[in-house]
């Protein structure tokens, strides 16, 4: 014969069940986070993302303002690669489109394969600073002493001037970083194979 589960039995069961439960949709949730998270930062500029979107009409620009956009590249250990921009800073009138280009080089003696990831500083500035056109995330592969320009194309939202904390800044950094990368995610740094690894440097 059978005896019937205890009333705290059933109660220890069900205690069991949902904690269960619960970690399963944490672990759903963190999984899901990080797509939500870009998505939430591209969107609104947030933690210094810069946003995503088409370019403004020419008559939505300010010719009376502007913004000195300056440039940042780096090379993580592990890629022997050199990165510069063609310029290293550009003044754009507000809500003006702008195109400038980067040029990468394989510096070592294989194919090499690097995607990018860049912020903007000061991070408030990542609301308004409007990408159109990026080579950042695409997976670059060089064959060795290859080199390609990438260009970005972007624009400085004019409401930065709307918003008491960013409407007195006058310059802001776009800062890129090339990793090395496979299937077009960033792998963990190894050993640099050329002293070009981690620095920056002219053609």
């Amino acid at each position: 014969m059978t005896v019937p589960p205890s009333g705290s039995n059933r109660a220890a069961t069900r205690t069991a069940l949902a904690c269960a439960g619960l970690a399963i949709g944490m672990v759903g949730l963190a999984f899901a986070s990080v797509p939500l998270y870009d998505a939430f930062c591209k969107a609104t500029g947030y933690d210094g993302t810069p946003r995503q979107g088409p370019a403004l009409s020419a008559s939505a620009a300010r010719t009376d303002d502007s913004m000195v956009v300056h440039f940042d590249t780096n090379v993580a250990p592990g890629l022997p690669w050199k990165f510069i921009p063609e310029v290293s800073s550009v003044e754009a009138k507000l809500g003006e489109t702008k195109t400038v280009f980067f040029r990468v080089q394989n510096t070592g003696s294989t194919p090499s394969a690097g995607v990018a990831t860049f912020n903007v500083q000061p991070g408030l500035m990542g609301g308004y600073f409007v990408k159109i056109a990026c080579f950042c995330f695409n997976e670059q592969t060089l064959q060795p002493g290859e080199t390609l320009d990438v260009p970005v194309v972007f624009y400085v939202d004019p409401a930065v001037r709307d918003d008491s904390n960013t409407a007195h800044l006058s310059e802001m950094t776009l800062s890129y970083t090339y990793f090395a990368s496979k299937n077009g995610q960033p792998v963990k740094a190894t050993v640099a194979k050329s002293s070009s690894s981690g620095t920056k440097g002219d053609f």
